[in-house]
């Protein structure tokens, strides 16, 4: 992997984790780099999931793969918050 593809997923992966954190109502308890760690896992796994599903590269924005991105995103940060209001 390419320095260029690892800024694209930091990237991405903070755009994902923030509007994944924008979809959860109330208030998160959680850090940033917490935040964009779970945004890069769920672009990454995301991504997987619509190519499994035959929808990660279609022409013009690939709307499917950034709902499966940013709902893996939301269910990481409501885990996330979960487990530290837990501890």
């Amino acid at each position: 992997m390419e320095i260029s593809g690892v800024i694209s997923a930091i990237v991405i992966g903070v755009i994902i984790g923030a509007l994944g954190r924008l979809v959860l109502p109330g208030r998160q308890r959680i850090g940033v780099l917490r935040t964009i760690g779970v945004g890069i896992a769920a672009a990454f796994v995301g991504t997987g999931i619509a190519a499994g599903l035959g929808v990660a590269d279609t022409q013009g924005v690939d709307w499917i793969e950034w709902l499966v991105q940013i709902g893996l995103a939301t269910a990481g940060v409501a885990a996330l918050e979960r487990f530290r209001s837990r501890h």
